[in-house]
């Protein structure tokens, strides 16, 4: 999504393979709208192990920015293509309940959500009606706080709601051609157990952690096969759906 033209691509990506029968959700995230947006009304933030350190005040701006602007552009540029999109944040209809996510090491990263309940049934409805749900990751708490908003990473999100669908494939588009070793080379297939070892080892850090980490969980709540794969690469979506196994590139995990 680094570009005009790779937008475009991906909605009509997506729009293809609705017509094709394939029942697909979207979870998006906007980390650089985000960011944009974030200066020009001068409020600071950071990150923390791949994850945006999240005050109110960034909340705010994150969730106007992802429920809003890009959120409406993928529904619009799917319907453009051809298909049928609504795009809906985590909090419409409870679809993403949260409770503050706790960090093991101790870090406070604010109004961060940990995703505790995927209201499956209401996504099943829209997929039986024909209809693409395009999803920002912003949720909302429950009990006695169902009216605050938690800033949930898109990768958990996705990861999440596709193990909860059980999806038969969950894909993480990126920036760069997938997990690379130390060296930088693709690494194409690992299992569960080979992710944790090279997070362990240090070889997987920042922003990836997520990605492999909730792929990884996915897998493990039934999905088949998780792919993380170089968005930048036009049509890499449909490549990847149509081809399988990641033989166009990116990196597959599988639980062995």
């Amino acid at each position: 999504m680094t570009s005009p033209e790779l937008a475009k691509g991906f909605c009509e990506d997506v729009a293809a393979l609705q017509k094709l029968g394939l029942r697909v959700v979207v979870v998006h995230g906007g980390g650089p709208q985000i960011n944009n947006m974030l200066d020009k009304v001068g409020v600071q933030s950071r990150f923390e192990g791949g994850m945006r350190v999240s005050s109110p005040e960034v909340v705010e701006v994150a969730e106007m920015v992802l429920c809003g602007n890009v959120n409406k552009k993928i529904a619009n540029g799917i319907c453009a293509s051809g298909g049928l999109a609504i795009g809906l944040s985590g909090r419409d209809a409870n679809i993403l309940q949260c409770t503050k996510l706790v960090e093991k090491n101790g870090l406070d990263l604010g109004n961060v959500g940990k995703v505790d309940y995927i209201n499956t049934e209401m996504l099943e409805d829209l997929l039986d009606m024909g209809i693409i749900p395009v999803i920002s990751p912003i949720g909302t708490g429950y009990g006695d706080e169902k009216e605050v908003a938690y800033n949930c990473n898109a990768d958990v999100a996705a990861g999440r709601i596709a193990g909860e669908m059980k999806a038969e494939r969950v894909l993480f588009l990126t920036d760069i051609a997938g997990v690379l070793d130390k060296q930088k080379t693709l690494l194409k297939r690992l299992s569960t157990d080979d992710v944790q070892k090279l997070i362990d080892d240090g070889t997987i850090t920042g922003g990836m952690i997520p990605k492999v980490t909730y792929a990884t969980d996915a897998v493990q709540l039934g999905v088949k096969e998780a792919f993380i794969t170089d968005g930048r690469v036009p049509h890499a979506l449909l490549n990847d759906i149509l081809s399988g196994s990641g033989d166009q590139g990116g990196t597959v995990i599988t639980l062995a």
